[in-house]
């Protein structure tokens, strides 16, 4: 098992439950997130990004 440092780009939605879920949803294409942060907020783009630990096997 390897971890990896990754960082993605996620639109941002209505609800914060929502957002929660597109991002986690991202995460697990690229492996079992063991912890993320939203880093920056880009608000005229309505863009946000993370940055996220995963694991892969």
């Amino acid at each position: 098992m390897t971890t990896h440092f990754i960082e993605a780009e996620i639109d941002l939605t209505e609800t914060p439950i929502t957002l929660q879920q597109e991002i986690e949803k991202e995460l697990a294409k690229r492996g079992k997130p063991l912890r993320w942060a939203i880093t920056k907020v880009d608000s005229d783009q309505k863009k946000a990004q993370v940055e996220a630990i995963v694991t892969q096997p």
